[in-house]
């Protein structure tokens, strides 16, 4: 899987530099790499109570960046040749809207959802909630927003060098703030809806296969019905974008990270609520069920740990953190009625490297735990 990536960013490569030039892709790589850092930040975040492989997140960034917009360039440029020649259109400006509202929400949603879907299929284990879906689906959203951004920044710079513009009119600024500025979150949106109904089909019950099967199909449909509003918009008038910014794209935006924390603030919530029966067994003290269910504790922990005995400790806090929480997560999977099929191997992997860990992890979640909470009052005399 990693040469056909790297055949396809080789692909992508030059397509992108025949489209722009080397200075108008130098300059539109430059511009579209700003806003990356901050929505992979974001996304990192959101991630960070049960962070899923590095692998999983390069795999899907590459995903994004090189195989699925090679695919759209593909095909949107196959479906621009063939709606100019094979249909009856009245005029440029039906055949743009057929071309932005139609074709390219399927073909690129579909593209940038196969990553997604193939994780799925192959590393079910992976989708432990709902925020995985949509971790997984903003980063190979950023990804191919990123490639994308290029394209667009690189052709108006060649625009702005060919007639002379500069200035704060000029193509190249016009399209930095409506891209990395205006809505750098609109890939990531569309993609989103994908990647939250594969989590929830990850989360469904086994026995209801209908259920399964419809709720990805379903994402998939609301990722491209967002993505041709969008653009159908974008085709129409400037107020009809407007409308479906303010009205439509910004509340789903604000519902989806509410949704996001919410269901990061669960799996913290699962660990309060799985954790104890292992404390009852003697793994765990009985301050630690708490201390792990929270994101202060656990980075306080891991910071005593590496000052009293070097970033070697803090790593083993942190793999000790990693392993209770992936702990949790498999007993919660089990407690729904779907256990994993291999839970009693994976459980008893768990446990063995947190007790690896146990004697630098454990006096220091206890020691964060007790400097995070505050004293209790006396008594009057």
């Amino acid at each position: 899987m990693a040469t056909v990536l790297a055949l396809a960013g080789l692909a992508i490569l030059a397509l992108v530099r025949e489209e722009t030039g080397t200075r108008g892709m130098l300059v539109g790589g430059g511009l579209a790499l700003l806003p990356v850092p901050l929505l992979l930040a974001g996304y990192l975040w959101l991630d960070r109570v049960a962070p899923g492989p590095w692998r999983y997140r390069v795999f899907a960034f590459s995903w994004g960046a090189f195989a699925a917009t090679l695919v759209a360039m593909l095909a949107n440029t196959f479906a621009a040749r063939w709606i100019a020649t094979g249909l009856p259109t009245a005029s440029s400006r039906e055949a743009d809207l057929w071309g932005m509202a139609v074709v390219a929400p399927v073909v690129e949603e579909t593209a940038k959802a196969a990553v997604i879907l193939l994780l799925f299929l192959f590393r079910r284990h992976y989708f432990s909630g709902l925020v995985d879906g949509l971790v997984l689906a903003g980063i190979t959203a950023t990804g191919f927003a990123f490639t994308e951004n290029i394209l667009y920044l690189g052709r108006a710079y060649d625009e702005d060098q060919a007639f002379g513009d500069s200035g704060p009119l000029a193509s190249v600024t016009v399209t930095f703030i409506a891209r990395a500025v205006f809505s750098p979150f609109a890939h990531p949106l569309f993609t989103a809806m994908a990647g939250l109904g594969l989590a929830m089909a990850a989360l469904t019950h086994p026995h209801q296969r209908i259920r399964r099967a419809l709720l990805p199909a379903a994402g998939l449909l609301l990722a491209i019905a967002l993505h041709a509003l969008w653009n159908g918009s974008a085709v129409m008038n400037g107020y009809a974008f407007l409308g479906a910014y303010a009205f439509v794209m910004a509340p789903v935006f604000g519902l989806l990270v509410w949704l996001a924390i919410w269901s990061r603030g669960g799996k913290l919530r699962t660990i309060r609520d799985q954790l104890p029966a292992y404390a009852h067994a003697g793994w765990l003290v009985p301050a630690e069920p708490v201390a792990l269910s929270s994101l202060r504790v656990r980075k306080i922990a891991r910071t005593l740990a590496a000052h009293a005995h070097g970033d070697d400790a803090r790593r083993a806090v942190a793999e000790y953190e990693r392993s209770a929480t992936n702990l949790a997560l498999l007993r919660a999977q089990a407690a729904r009625g779907r256990p994993a099929p291999d839970f009693a191997a994976r459980e008893r992997a768990l446990l063995t490297t947190m007790w690896t860990h146990k004697s630098i992890a454990q006096p220091a979640l206890i020691r964060a735990a007790y400097t995070t909470t505050p004293p209790r009052p006396h008594p009057p005399a």
